[in-house]
């Protein structure tokens, strides 16, 4: 047997709804065309008083069901214009198909639907979008379809995902913006999983169906194509037992609207003609009298449509199979498919039901109402939540464990945090510091801790800054031991003072001191760092008995004492600016982070008794490099040398460049050059 098989909560949800009708309504109760494609079903459900019918215009009054597949609205209004009730069976899963449509269509976009035409499914999902939809059932199809805008594409509940995947590929391919829903049943796409899987195991496979229902064609298509014998019945008296000679294994599945009863009754069948086989006994299967065949299919329904009844106060569990704007639609296994109200589904206030379920999760929920007026069994996840947060709270306090919630609302003081209940969160203890924009942890999942709680009063404290303490002095602890001195970290700047920096390295704090900022001096740290920058810092010291380190910027910045010999050698003239005058001299700055003494005897040629008399802080002066120690970290300077060369200059220029007059001056040579001559000539 395949793991899923048989009714899908659509159907047994129609039959739960028709039957209800049924029992409950005096008037005729009518079906346009069969409720499901399952004739035996449909059989059943007509001796207990659903009539099907196949126009509007047979009727004049009662109660229409609407069948699973749903109807279009043009039919909907002329029930209503003719006076009858209508109680609405629409698979959940098809009417999200419907909506789509109809929303895609009212946004201008060309609605394709993957399917059957003529499946009445697809004909009401067509009618939704008032006739403007195009079917297409493979991607050949879809490869010859022409759009002049964009695409919207879902798809019949009971396609396979290959075939839906295949069609949406093409129409991509043709550069039209394609919007894809994803329509297909999850229940479907399992059972043909399920059945493609099994088929490939065994010797011959049995499908079970109706012969006009599209899932069940499907089984047995898919089941085929696997390679294995494959048989499509409707039920067990159209068996054969020659099917099963020779067969070691056979496979058994069945369509979404085959009932249990009808899959027993071919198991039942299996095994027979598999004693007959194994005895080589094979004979004729008698006809079943049609009498007894009636109580065991009525018999069979009854227990195919067993439903759970459910009390108010209860807590049950249900999945939710329509998620819409107002309202969740959840199965729990009742009559009728539960409703929870926008308002029942969290304790703080919410922006999209969406972001609470989707179709598909499994929920527990409490039973507010077992009926309201309309008949509807009314649910709140709210109060189901609170029921099993109000314990969870409780340990959790006693405990001190951390509990995990929601950020859902901003509000005066604080954050409102859903932990199954409204619980509120100081802003004072949402962090380690204080936070300016609380909006940031809007939607965020915390960990928190429960430090106050009064059920009687609902009231419930969180703080977010025990845990993160918590978490701090364990990062700090770890850091601790594994810091080295000279180890160069990444940390981040979280406060400024006077007289430095303190700086988050990996969940610890150090100090960076402002002497250790920057190689020239600096007045505050703000000149430097500001809060929020990332820095890479240079572990100086550890202090692990006080839990306290120290860290160093400019260590790993480059040192310009590395480089002053080659940038000022000595003998050299250099533009400095006078940063501090003490009684010996002026301290001159070169560059930031290199400053130099010019002594109070090189600050001039004449004598000086205080540096104030020739220069002043903040002056610009050219001074002469008189010697270099990078290793100390000194440099001699001179103004008064500047000034000595410029006076040696000049003087050397001026003789250089004096005019002489040859005609007024009388040199030694002119006045003893003719004695020379004359002696040399003799």
């Amino acid at each position: 047997m395949a793991q899923k098989a048989g009714f899908c909560f659509g159907v047994k949800r129609a039959i739960d709804m028709a039957r209800a009708t049924v029992d409950n309504r005096e008037s005729p109760i009518y079906s346009l065309g069969p409720l499901i494609h399952n004739p035996q079903v449909v059989s059943c459900l007509a001796r207990m008083g659903l009539k099907e019918i196949n126009d509007l215009g047979e009727i004049k009054k009662g109660t229409l069901v609407i069948r699973s597949h749903g109807v279009g609205p043009a039919l909907l209004e002329t029930a209503r214009e003719n006076g009858l009730d209508i109680v609405d069976a629409t698979c959940p899963y098809v009417r999200r198909a419907q909506n789509l449509a109809r929303e895609l269509s009212g946004e201008n976009i060309q609605v394709v639907v993957v399917g059957d035409k003529e499946h009445p499914e697809v004909q009401g999902i067509i009618d939704w979008t008032y006739g403007k939809a195009l079917v297409v059932e493979n991607p050949e199809e879809a490869a010859e379809l022409t759009a002049a805008g964009p695409i919207g594409v879902v798809a019949q509940t009971t396609q396979p995902q290959e075939n839906f995947d295949a069609v949406v590929e093409v129409l991509r391919k043709t550069g039209a913006e394609v919007r894809v829903c994803n329509t297909i049943c999850k229940a479907t796409a399992e059972r043909q999983k399920a059945a493609l899987d099994l088929a490939r195991q065994v010797d011959v496979m049995i499908v079970v169906g109706g012969t006009n229902s599209a899932n069940t064609r499907k089984l047995a298509s898919l089941c085929r194509a696997s390679g294995t014998r494959t048989y499509h019945v409707e039920e067990a008296g159209q068996m054969e037992p020659a099917w099963f000679q020779g067969v070691k294994v056979a496979g058994l599945t069945a369509g979404a609207s085959t009932p249990d009863w009808i899959i027993e009754e071919v198991m039942r069948r299996m095994s027979e003609f598999e004693e007959i086989n194994s005895s080589e006994e094979v004979s004729n299967t008698e006809e079943v009298n049609n009498t007894e065949e009636m109580n065991i299919t009525e018999e069979g329904m009854k227990d195919a449509v067993e439903v759970k009844a459910v009390r108010h106060g209860e807590i049950v569990t249900g999945t939710v199979v329509h998620v819409g704007q107002d309202e969740v639609m959840v199965d729990i296994g009742a009559k009728s498919e539960g409703i929870i109200p926008a308002r029942e589904l969290s304790c703080c206030e919410v922006t999209s039901i969406h972001d609470i379920v989707k179709v598909g999760d499994e929920i527990e929920v409490y039973v507010l109402k077992a009926e309201d007026n309309e008949g509807k069994l009314i649910l709140s996840k709210e109060k189901a939540d609170a029921e099993k947060a109000w314990i969870r709270l409780e340990e959790a306090l006693n405990t001190q464990e951390t509990v995990e919630g929601t950020v859902r609302e901003v509000v005066k003081g604080g954050l409102l945090v859903d932990v199954g209940v409204r619980a509120f969160l100081p802003a004072s203890l949402v962090d380690r510091g204080y936070v300016e924009d609380l909006s940031k942890y809007l939607e965020q999942v915390i960990s928190t801790r429960v430090i106050e709680l009064n059920r009687g009063r609902k009231k419930v404290i969180l703080s977010r800054k025990a845990v993160l303490e918590e978490e701090y002095a364990r990062l700090r602890e770890e850091l601790l031991a594994s810091l080295q001195e000279n180890q160069v970290v990444k940390g981040i700047v979280r406060r400024l003072t006077q007289f430095g920096a303190f700086v988050d390295i990996g969940g610890v704090d150090g100090l960076l001191h402002i002497s250790e900022m920057s190689w020239h001096r600096i007045n505050h740290p703000s000149e430097v760092v500001k809060v929020g920058d990332e820095i890479e810092v240079m572990v100086l010291k550890i202090d692990r008995e006080n839990e306290k380190i120290s860290l160093g910027l400019k260590q790993v910045l480059p040192n310009p004492w590395d480089t002053v010999a080659e940038k000022y050698p000595i003998g050299s003239i250099v533009l400095a600016k006078v940063v501090r005058l003490a009684p010996f001299g002026a301290f001159v700055q070169l560059e930031p982070g290199v400053e130099g003494l010019v002594h109070i005897s090189h600050l001039a040629e004449r004598h000086v008794a205080k540096p104030d008399e020739v220069v002043t802080e903040g002056e610009e002066v050219n001074v002469k490099v008189l010697s270099v120690d990078p290793t100390e970290k000194r440099i001699r300077l001179s103004i008064r040398e500047v000034a000595r060369e410029k006076q040696t200059r000049e003087f050397q220029d001026y003789s250089h460049n004096k005019p002489q007059d040859n005609n007024d001056v009388v040199t030694i040579g002119d006045m003893v050059g003719d004695l020379f001559e004359k002696k040399d000539n003799e």
